[in-house]
């Protein structure tokens, strides 16, 4: 990577390895749908897929464009998109074979008048997430009406956790309630071949959800969404780093960044790194942050810029010079910063960090420590010899 000023490097070694300790995890007998919306967290969504694609049942997306991405790139196995669509999507998702989320019997009927072939679809059922889904007392009905519709094929009835990481007695509690519904239809004879709920926080910690589907997320990408180790022995997959690009030797009493928030006490060494909001480095770790230089943790001075972000080096043993690797996220002679940490310090979760990342910022994807595919503003290259 001696070419990149700023990069992320994406393990699919360690991807698969994941997959694996989910799958083993829950069971032979239960199905993998791995949640790649949002451009896979920002690990890039094509190729997480294509990684992925022999080890897991279906993809789940949250729009229609990411499924037809995904399709475009040569991805065969079922798509799911997990948001609500438009009724003027219809036609396209028909048209592709793609899965998709129904609220309500409704949008089956609307199907059903645009006269095109048969969607599959899985219902969801709110048992207390209060974002979509059929209302779990209509929910019988609802789904019976569905079922009932030709333009349409139960394929799945799933329900969704809020506080899966935090409160698995309220969790459990979902989870009866909604295996008593699927009893209960089908008791009445509708068929349901997908019975899901478990995200990544319930496939580590609430057993009782797994069903014969679960959809892991943030799990296959190597985070507990705890920030602890609990069950699953999952391992990141990406690592973020940058160079030091100027080293600056700054008196006391000289203000770093804009607004002059920072003031030096002493006479200090100061790191300037290319990496700033217009990256997705949060804004909010200004004067708050560390990063990783020379085998230890330094702190952010002043305030995260669009495109340069300045570090203390005062402290270090031994001082750093341009070209020099910083880690963002990732290990540095044993020392180590998560997204997890960006997040506590920023105030955040480590999903909006990671979704935040631009598409700026380079992907190199490794395979037994070699780069595989690399993905820059430029496009996508095999074995990229420039990095």
């Amino acid at each position: 990577m001696k070419r990149l000023p700023t990069w992320l490097e994406i393990d699919l070694d360690r991807l698969d390895r994941n997959l694996e300790h989910v799958q083993r995890w829950v069971g032979d007998d239960v199905g993998i749908l791995l949640t790649v919306k949002a451009d896979a967290y920002g690990h890039g969504a094509v190729q997480v897929s294509h990684a992925a694609q022999s080890r897991v049942s279906l993809f789940g997306v949250a729009t229609v464009d990411e499924a037809l991405e995904l399709r475009d790139s040569g991805i065969k196995n079922h798509i799911l998109i997990l948001s609500p669509i438009l009724e003027t999507e219809i036609p396209v998702v028909a048209r592709h074979g793609f899965g998709i989320t129904l609220s309500g019997g409704d949008f089956a009927e609307a199907i059903a008048r645009q006269n095109v072939a048969p969607v599959a679809v899985h219902v969801e059922v709110d048992t207390g997430m209060g974002r979509t889904g059929v209302a779990e007392d209509d929910a019988f009905d609802e789904i019976r009406r569905i079922a009932a519709v030709a333009a349409v094929r139960l394929q799945g009835v799933y329900t969704h956790f809020p506080v899966s990481d935090s409160d698995p007695d309220y969790t459990r509690g979902q989870v009866a309630r909604f295996l008593d519904l699927v009893a209960r239809l089908r008791a009445a004879g509708v068929a349901i071949p997908m019975v899901h709920s478990a995200n990544s926080a319930a496939v580590d910690g609430v057993r009782e959800s797994h069903m014969n589907l679960v959809r892991p997320g943030l799990l296959a990408y190597g985070l507990h969404p705890s920030g602890e180790k609990p069950g699953v022995d999952v391992a990141p997959i990406m690592s973020w780093k940058t160079r030091i690009v100027r080293v600056r030797r700054v008196p006391q009493g000289k203000s770093i960044s804009y607004a002059r928030s920072f003031v030096t006490a002493r006479d200090s060494v100061i790191g300037v790194v290319p990496v700033g909001y217009g990256h997705g480095y949060p804004f909010h770790l200004s004067g708050k942050g560390m990063m990783l230089a020379g085998g230890r943790r330094v702190p952010i001075v002043g305030r995260v810029t669009m495109d340069m972000t300045m570090v203390d080096l005062t402290d270090l043993p031994e001082t750093p010079r341009a070209g020099d690797e910083v880690v963002l996220v990732g290990t540095q002679a044993g020392e180590t910063l998560t997204f997890h940490d960006l997040a506590a310090w920023g105030d955040t979760i480590c999903y909006e960090v990671m979704c935040g990342i631009s598409k700026r910022v380079p992907r190199s994807y490794f395979r037994r420590g070699k780069v595989e595919t690399f993905k820059s503003l430029l496009g996508v290259m095999p074995n990229h010899a420039a990095v």
